[in-house]
């Protein structure tokens, strides 16, 4: 999946007053797109080096550590202003084969949109600013504090015999198909989110819900929670028509286009395929379950 980057080291912990070195890594975004190197089809991360610009006055936030080396968020750039740098739509990392660009690329981007959506207090309408000991901005005037928001979601691999049921969004492009998903509501555990969230988008009963694996997907700022559950494929497919707009159950060997292994989905779909994931025999490896 996407956060797996071994060999190289991600550090997310929050080190104040972190001055930025010549080597260190720049992000700068505009709408959603990120700056970045093209070398050949390599796509390379900036260093505060490349940007003669860039002084001590410079407004930098530090966002976390990719290798030791620290990575930072610069807000004002000159547009057009570098040569050999281009802005890259953010859906360059389901493409690319360097997964620790791909990581870093798109936790920085959710930690800069939650900043842009932090600029003022919503209590008091006051601006924030950055708490010097944690990733937390505060409102001077009324002490609120507010911290990066994760929202927990449920993804679901419904299995019937040797067959998975996979669904098309409407907001999916390319004919993609891929799980059930959907965020857990107030008031809810993740496994009524699940019943829930299938009833809903294609009106089945599961049984036999278990716990699969979890991941982080800063896209959306969520936790993906994923599960598989059973379903008798004699009930009958009933879809929204709102949010889900095809779903079918589907054979190994048979299977439409779906994501790649960089999400849970993908990575859910592709056990199935290699026969992993089988009704009533899955049990999670000691290592998922930690």
């Amino acid at each position: 999946m996407i956060q797996d980057i071994f060999p190289h080291r991600f550090n997310n912990q929050y080190l104040a007053n972190q001055r930025m070195n010549e080597a260190d890594w720049v992000f700068h975004f505009r709408g959603n797109e990120l700056l970045v190197k093209i070398e050949g089809n390599t796509v390379v991360l900036p260093q505060r080096k490349d940007f003669p610009e860039l002084s001590e006055q410079t407004p930098a936030t530090f966002l976390f550590q990719l290798n030791e080396r620290s990575c930072f968020l610069i807000t004002n750039l000159r547009e057009n202003s570098q040569e050999g740098l281009e802005y890259k739509d953010m859906s360059f990392f389901r493409t690319i084969d360097q997964p620790e660009v791909a990581w870093v690329a798109v936790a920085a981007f959710q930690l800069k949109n939650w900043y842009a959506l932090n600029k003022f207090c919503g209590q008091c309408g006051s601006p924030t600013k950055h708490k010097t000991d944690e990733r937390a901005l505060m409102c001077p005037a009324c002490k609120t504090v507010f911290f990066p928001k994760i929202s927990p979601a449920i993804i679901v691999a419904i299995l019937s015999n040797d067959k998975i049921l996979l669904a098309r969004n409407a907001s999916f492009t390319g004919n993609r198909f891929a799980l059930i998903a959907g965020y857990v509501d107030v008031g809810e555990t993740i496994e009524q989110a699940v019943r829930r969230e299938i009833k809903e988008e294609v009106g089945l009963s599961v049984t036999n819900i278990r716990y699969y694996d979890s991941q982080p997907w800063p896209l959306s700022g969520s936790l993906m929670i994923g599960f598989i559950a059973e379903a008798d494929e004699e009930q009958p497919i009933v879809i929204d028509n709102k949010e889900i707009v095809e779903a079918g159950w589907f054979s190994r060997g048979n299977l439409p286009n779906h994501p790649n292994t960089s999400s849970i989905a993908g990575e859910l779909i592709a056990r199935f395929e290699r026969g992993e994931l089988l009704s009533q025999s899955f049990c999670p490896t000691e290592e998922q379950m930690r």
